[in-house]
This record gives structure tokens, sequence and C-alpha cells, in this order.
């Protein structure tokens, strides 16, 4: 495996690894985080109507199965993590849908892989 220590994060099995580093590529491809989060489809996109200017909607473009292998993740966190179960009580209080809540958590999991991806030194 060239990148074990994508295995070592909560969700992630050999196939979205396998996804996430095909779409990933290698260091410098993407500049940024918020780039990562644009090519994976899981950057908040304004969609505000009239008076109402505090709703996102999900980005239908970029990787498609990029953003499939973080829905997965998200939806295993989302089952066994417990953190993330507390996560989704507290932002459900907060009166967020369950379709705003996964979006928050596919971006924080783009940008988890991310600056795992791009701060771990490969080796030869």
């Amino acid at each position: 495996s060239w990148r074990p220590d994508l295995l070592e994060e909560f969700g992630v099995g050999p196939i979205v690894a396998a996804t996430v580093l095909c779409a990933w590529s290698h260091p410098g491809r993407i500049h940024s985080e918020a780039a990562f989060a644009m090519l994976a489809g899981v950057a908040p996109i304004p969609a505000n109507s009239g008076q109402v200017t505090t709703r996102y909607r999900l980005n239908r473009y970029g990787d498609r199965q990029l953003n499939n292998a973080l829905h997965t993740v998200v939806q295993s966190r989302i089952q066994y993590q417990p953190a993330t179960r507390d996560y989704v009580a507290r932002r459900t209080a907060e009166g967020k849908t369950g379709r705003e809540i996964k979006r928050c958590l596919a971006r924080y999991v783009a940008r988890d892989l991310y600056r795992l991806l791009e701060n771990t030194p490969t080796a030869a």
C-alpha cells in the first residue's frame, strides 16, 4: 500500500482509500483544501432566495466517485463513531437538517483527508 496512513482514518477502507488516492494523484496537484473540497463536490454553494441568505446547497459537480467515497466515510462515522453521533445530535438541536449536517461532515472529512495526504511524507 502506498499510503497505509489513510486506512487508519475512521471509516476509510481499502476501496475508499484507493478512490481518494486516484483523485488526489500526487502532492501539489491540488493547491488547497478548498480546491480538494470543490473537486470532491462537497464545497458549499450559496442558495440564497429573497430574504433567506443562510442556506447552502450541495455541489453536484466534481469527481462523483470521490464524492461517493466521502459519503461512505460520513455514513460509517454517523453510524459507528460516538463523537460524530454527538455532533449530529448537537447540530440537530440547533435546527440543522440531516442533509445540512451530512454536507458539513463531508466537508470536514475532505479537509481531514487533504491535510493527511499533503502533510504525510511518502516512503520510497
